[in-house]
């Protein structure tokens, strides 16, 4: 149940905003009462709380796997990063939007859990980036904090016109944005 009040969350967050969706349309979209959304949530900033650590810890545990990958270079690991982002679109576009419109909705002490990992998604980057000057892949010049939020800028906005099911795929968005980033980058 939990689950399923949370999906359904994220969709009318997603719909019609985090300030104008009540409890009560929760519920009623579910057919239970408030008595059960309490059951699992003290308030409706702790769902969103829940939903905003859903999606950056599951960004997170898949940039690890992507860093992780030692049979891949810098260049390869920044496109299966992007891919990652872009595909994400398909299966957690609503909840992007939740995560990046809805944060101000937080209260501070809820922000101070997650801005650091978001900080950390960001730093991961800027180390990738790093790694690949000092092995030659990358420009020894690039600014790697500027680069990382070009990145971060192109594929984090990309979840409000991207189209999972239109004529362009993930991957091939993720292969131009890449190249458009490599272009300015590589040796």
């Amino acid at each position: 149940m939990k689950e399923k009040i949370t999906e359904k969350s994220i969709q009318l967050f997603d719909q019609k905003g985090f300030s104008e969706t009540s409890i009560q349309d929760i519920v009623d979209s579910i057919g239970v009462t408030k008595g059960t959304f309490y059951y699992y949530f003290s308030s409706k900033e702790e769902l969103l709380m829940d939903i905003h650590l859903r999606y950056i810890d599951y960004l997170l545990v898949n940039q690890d796997e992507i860093l992780k990958d030692e049979s891949q270079n810098c260049k390869n690991k920044l496109f299966a990063i992007v891919h990652m982002l872009i595909s994400n679109i398909k299966t957690q576009g609503a909840s992007a939007k939740v995560f990046f419109r809805e944060m101000r909705n937080l209260s501070d002490e809820r922000l101070s859990e997650i801005i650091p990992k978001r900080d950390q998604f960001r730093l991961n980057i800027e180390k990738l980036l790093e790694k690949g000057k000092q092995n030659g892949e990358f420009r020894a010049d690039l600014k790697t904090s500027i680069v990382t939020f070009g990145i971060l800028g192109a594929a984090n906005w990309s979840y409000q016109w991207f189209n999972p099911q239109g004529k362009v795929s993930d991957r091939e968005v993720a292969e131009i944005f890449t190249e458009m980033i490599l272009k300015g980058i590589e040796m």
